[in-house]
């Protein structure tokens, strides 16, 4: 986020608070009938002093009129001052500019103290003595919203350069975070902008439904969702609403002064509306949530197949050349008895195949994947079968391997293996183990590490390169499978489990 994303969320902030303060400032008119009723003290002091009382005169205006310099000169500090002027060292011209801002907000706010309290003039032996009085305050108030701008501005500043990264990094990808900070924030607006027993119901109710919302949506529906065990939904929930509700029932017999029977009434309407409103669009909310996560997935395959296949149609040059050529060169290398090179010519054109047919398909055979496998590692073994301290030991046990799987999906973990775990100078080995049971696929994957020199291009690409495959773990089997990978000082281990029935199930 950049300072010009930043100056946008301050401008939009302060300007829904300023916009929010008038509203609640202007609530009471709108809202009643027009009749505002000060007997609770403050018409009562200009009574005191034969002062004639007027609403609009002696409360709308002077605090519409504090609300709005104070504003203004937020925006004037926080915009055009400091970004302009100070921060660019222009202390003269800035400092000026900041004492034409505090001259104007002090005028301004002594102006409508003295409308706002206006009861002084009675108060006073002299009208001068009353606008010493209404002067002080202005000056008092002045101090404190610029010392409240030098706070807001440190905090800003401090935020910027230590919390932001953090921020970003992990509160802001974070969906039930950003939602729980939205909510928080309508919460907080809501009970501003409205009145009397509605405001009540909104203050107490809204921490309710916020931590309803969180613990259905992101816990409990969850692990329903997975396991499908009713029992544990209902409990669950029974205990939600309880324990959110009894909370509540504390906290507004604190706020009441301890008035047990409204906070028990209280109480009981907001059970009633967690179990017939929240609890129901909260769960609504979840099944949307998950349809349009489906949706998302079906569109993230499709774009990765269209995307593979005009990848594959690219380097689809004239195939059946590459075919005709390879068996041309097999057939040369039978005559000269050149047995290793037919193998490999062999197994490089079974491999060919594989990659212009089956790689095309959205699931294959086990058994035509681990074919693939074993013809890689061979050819691996024809490139290094002259150096005694290299060590390829393949345990591969198909036996119960009966199952379809996603085409590609274990040869970039021993691609990876033989790229970072040969060296034709130091004792080397990589171990492949693959076996099956009924619903799951079990491979491993060790191999060696070895220092490379400082201008090695691939010394900090260890693991890089499995970054792609995990992403399509995640993508095709969701929740279906488990990925383990460790590194040490002297080995790299890959351990991948793919529940295939919990997967067809799903």
């Amino acid at each position: 986020m950049n300072q010009q994303q930043l100056r946008k969320i301050e401008f939009g902030v302060a300007t829904g608070i300023f916009l929010l303060a008038l509203f609640s400032l202007l609530g009471p008119s709108f809202m009643g009938d027009g009749r505002i009723d000060f007997r609770d003290g403050f018409r009562g002091r200009f009574d005191r002093y034969h002062q004639v009382f007027d609403y609009y005169l002696h409360v709308v205006l002077p605090l519409m009129t504090k609300i709005t310099f104070v504003y203004l000169f937020f925006m004037f500090l926080n915009f055009l001052v400091v970004p302009k002027f100070l921060e660019k060292e222009k202390w003269f011209t800035g400092s000026l500019l900041v004492l034409a801002g505090v001259l104007t907000l002090f005028v301004a706010l002594m102006v409508a103290n003295s409308y706002r309290y206006g009861y002084m003039l009675g108060q006073y032996q002299t009208i001068r003595g009353a606008h010493t009085q209404f002067a002080k305050m202005a000056f008092l108030n002045t101090i404190v919203f610029v010392i409240l701008y030098v706070f807001y501005y440190a905090i800003k500043t401090a935020y910027a350069q230590y919390l932001h990264k953090w921020v970003v990094e992990k509160v802001l990808p974070n969906q039930a975070a950003r939602e729980i900070a939205i909510g928080t924030i309508l919460w907080l607006a809501l009970t501003i902008i409205t009145y009397g027993h509605v405001r009540y119901s909104i203050f107490f109710f809204g921490p309710v439904m916020l931590a309803i919302y969180y613990f259905t949506v992101y816990r409990i529906f969850p692990e329903f969702q997975a396991n499908g065990r009713k029992p544990k939904l209902w409990r669950d929930l029974v205990v939600l609403v309880i324990l959110s509700n009894t909370l509540m029932v504390v906290i507004a017999a604190i706020f009441i002064n301890g008035n047990g029977d409204v906070a028990v009434i209280l109480g009981l309407l907001s059970a009633l509306a967690s179990v017939v409103a929240t609890i129901p669009v909260c769960w609504l909310l979840f099944r949307a949530r998950l349809e349009q996560q489906s949706t998302v997935i079906g569109l993230q395959k499709a774009l990765g197949r269209s995307t593979a296949d005009l990848d594959f149609l690219r380097t689809q040059i004239n195939p059946h050349f590459l075919f005709n050529a390879l068996n041309t060169l097999y057939g040369t290398a039978l005559q000269e008895q050149a047995s290793r090179t037919s193998e490999g010519i062999q197994k490089l054109g079974d491999m060919m195949r594989f990659m212009l047919h089956d790689n095309t398909l959205e699931k294959i055979p086990l058994d035509k994947e681990v074919a693939y496998l074993q013809n890689y590692i061979d050819l691996q073994r024809l490139r290094v079968l002259q150096s005694p301290d290299i060590k390829i030991e393949v345990n591969i046990d198909e036996s119960n391997c009966h199952h379809e799987i996603a085409p590609m999906l274990l040869i970039p973990f021993v691609e990876n293996a033989f790229k970072h775990g040969i060296s034709l100078r130091n004792r080397s080995s990589i171990v492949i183990s693959l076996s099956c049971n009924e619903g799951e696929i079990f491979f491993d994957v060790y191999n060696s590490i070895h220092p490379k020199p400082e201008n090695d291009p691939e010394r900090n690409s260890l693991g890089i390169g499995l970054n792609n495959v995990k992403e399509r773990l995640a993508l095709l089997y969701p929740g279906s499978h488990e990925l383990s990978i460790r590194q040490t000082a002297t080995g790299f281990f890959v351990h991948l489990t793919i529940s295939v029935k919990t997967h067809n199930a799903q």
